[in-house]
């Protein structure tokens, strides 16, 4: 950055990743002239129309986004996949910038871009952040708005509950501010009390497809337990019936996810819990069938209230009979 900028522009830079606009710059004191000759002389670099970085050689991530925001003009902010790259909801970005700016403006196209148009752009920015961006809660609902499958959709959800960014009741109070949401009875329900616990589209899909449908008893998810010193979670406890479902949503598991699944087995048979577990297949494409086992888990420990769905299920009630349900 030039050390011959006026001290309050030098601070502007500063706060915006070395970056300064032509109006900026004029109004802080400096001439066209002057910004011209920093650029011939490859003392600053023009970004885009009217956006210069201070400073020569490479630009880093953050000032690529600040120049596409200053680019953009009032009231952009960056969002969707790239607002999720800088709240850490992705781990990966990519490569086009997205921006949003008001409904009411009109933007050329800006190099390496996407724009987006909102008339409530001023309510999902975030009062703090920079670069502007919008909140966490926004970036999720639009994602999922724009996603294809509800899979997809319930997976942004998931994964930013999962990851604490933000939680159920925020992103619950988000939802009631859009008039218009894709998707809004299945995330509605996804971020019901009844769902809470649920950090995965596999385990939503257990709870709607699996558990709801064929009445068996409410498990607790994402249930605390200790393996050695370490500090494990069980997917779904049915606590009291000593039944522990685990849901895996990979085919193959890295060894430190296979170690971590061994020894969660493990601590389930020393505290006296049996174990079932299912895949992404099973527990899409065939819920009855994962429901009628766990059922036949749980009838064989005392419950009796789990019924079919529809004429051709195959879970069957279960019968009186000897069985206590363990705790009792």
């Amino acid at each position: 950055m030039s050390n011959d900028l006026p001290r309050h522009l030098a601070q502007l830079a500063s706060w915006q990743s070395g970056l300064l606009t032509m109006a900026q710059a004029l109004s802080g004191g400096l001439s066209k002239d002057l910004v011209r000759s920093l650029e011939q002389r490859h003392q600053w670099q023009r970004l885009h129309a009217g956006v210069y970085a201070t400073f020569s050689g490479p630009v880093p991530r953050e000032g690529a986004l600040w120049a596409a925001v200053l680019r953009a003009g009032p009231g952009a902010v960056l969002s969707y996949w790239t607002a999720a790259e800088l709240d850490q909801l992705i781990d990966q970005p990519v490569e086009r910038i997205h921006l949003t700016i008001p409904q009411s403006r009109r933007v050329d196209p800006i190099d390496g871009a996407r724009l987006h148009r909102s008339e409530r752009v001023t309510a999902a920015r975030h009062p703090v952040l920079v670069p502007p961006r919008t909140r966490i809660e926004e970036t999720v609902l639009d994602l999922a708005a724009a996603a294809t499958t509800l899979d997809d959709a319930c997976g942004w959800v998931t994964r930013a509950v999962g990851r604490r960014l933000t939680t159920p009741g925020l992103l619950s109070t988000a939802m009631g501010q859009r008039v218009r949401l894709r998707w809004r009875p299945e995330l509605t329900e996804l971020l019901s009390a009844d769902a809470a616990g649920v950090q995965s589209v596999l385990e939503y899909r257990y709870l709607r497809d699996v558990e709801r449908p064929h009445a068996l008893p409410r498990g607790t998810r994402q249930a605390r337990a200790t393996a050695g010193a370490r500090r494990i979670y069980r997917d779904v406890l049915y606590d009291g019936y000593a039944l522990v479902v685990e849901l895996d949503g990979q085919a193959a598991h890295p060894v430190d996810e296979r170690q971590r699944d061994t020894r969660r087995d493990n601590a389930a048979i020393a505290e006296g819990l049996a174990t079932l577990r299912y895949g992404w297949f099973e527990v899409r494409r065939q819920p009855c069938v994962v429901a009628a086992e766990v059922a036949r888990a749980l009838g064989q420990r005392g419950f009796r209230g789990a019924r079919p769905c529809s004429p051709g299920c195959p879970v069957r009630p279960e019968r009186p009979g000897l069985s206590a349900r363990v705790g009792a």
